[in-house]
């Protein structure tokens, strides 16, 4: 992973950048290189609050290195990521928190105007070391998921997240010799566990670091 700078719209913006290469499968609810497939890269990109352009796709091209890959927009600054592990699961972070969400709102709260794109996005990168089923990576999503939702509430903010959070989940296409592809991701599975835990402290962090500076 790589932290790069570049200036648009008058702002000095981050990302962050992971060249994985070919051999890698990857899941994520990204605009671009979305669902289940094999990927080669991840970027997550820092826009200015308030974003509106309509082509965030084309966008998020411009901003990769090519090839296939998952892009992620965030109004957090990525500069201020935050990255945790356990048992071999890597977890990366990057939390914004100025509109906090339930996930299951009165429709009255709900403002379609405000939705897609609002400042405060929370975006999560994992990494595993084995080769996972499909039904496997849909688990580990809603595990990362859950993890997120523990650390913000443990962390005393009244929501499950944002509404603009993404997530992506990558594994190799071959895990270790000799060794199945996973079948579960869930929490209590082996590699879930793990993965629940490393996400969960790197959101965690990353919460209680923004509320001092972020939320006046």
């Amino acid at each position: 992973m790589r932290l790069t700078y570049r200036i648009e719209e008058g702002a000095r913006l981050g990302a962050l950048l992971w060249e994985f290469g070919p051999g890698w499968r990857m899941i994520s609810s990204a605009m671009l290189g979305g669902g289940i497939g094999e990927r080669e890269w991840v970027l997550n990109a820092q826009v200015v609050a308030g974003y509106s352009r309509m082509d965030p796709v084309d966008h998020l091209i411009s901003l990769g290195p090519g090839g296939d890959g998952v892009g992620m927009l965030t109004a957090a600054s990525v500069d201020r990521y935050v990255r945790a592990s356990d048992g071999g699961v890597e977890a990366v972070a990057t939390v914004g928190l100025r509109v906090p969400t339930w996930a299951a709102a009165p429709e009255g709260d709900v403002d379609p105007e405000l939705a897609p794109m609002r400042a405060g996005t929370i975006n999560i990168v994992a990494v595993l070391p084995v080769a996972m089923t499909d039904a496997a990576l849909v688990n580990a999503v809603m595990t990362v998921t859950e993890a997120k939702s523990q650390a913000l509430i443990e962390a005393g903010f009244p929501c499950t997240g944002t509404a603009s959070d993404a997530v992506c989940v990558a594994v190799p296409v071959d895990g270790p010799v000799n060794m199945p592809a996973e079948l579960f991701g869930g929490p209590r599975s082996e590699w879930g566990a793990r993965l629940a835990r490393a996400v969960h402290t790197a959101v965690r962090r990353g919460a209680e670091a923004w509320r001092p500076r972020d939320s006046k």
